[in-house]
């Protein structure tokens, strides 16, 4: 299985995604979205209050949602919520 980390740029702003050949689909940091989105400056806090406000009402958009490891600001390689595109464009719907 092969994955390409690749970091894109919007507004000026990282988003990190994630290429998987076996799966044939990007992922993407949810958290890089929201921040670029809502230009929100505590995006994972936003993301935790969304989460919340979905499994009330009783969307499982979140529950399908996996981890995976990218590249945090630190150089280290860390978990981090993704969503495929398709998940993304859900979500911001």
């Amino acid at each position: 299985m092969e994955k390409k980390n690749e970091i894109k740029l919007f507004k000026e702003k990282k988003v990190r995604t994630l290429w998987d050949e076996q799966q044939g689909k990007w992922y993407i940091s949810v958290i890089d979205v929201i921040e670029v989105l809502t230009e929100s400056p505590r995006p994972r806090k936003y993301w935790s209050a969304l989460k919340t406000k979905l499994k009330t009402e009783g969307s499982e958009l979140s529950q399908n949602m996996g981890q995976l490891k990218m590249l945090a600001e630190d150089g280290k390689m860390r978990m981090t919520d993704v969503a495929d595109t398709e998940q993304i464009f859900r979500l911001i719907q």
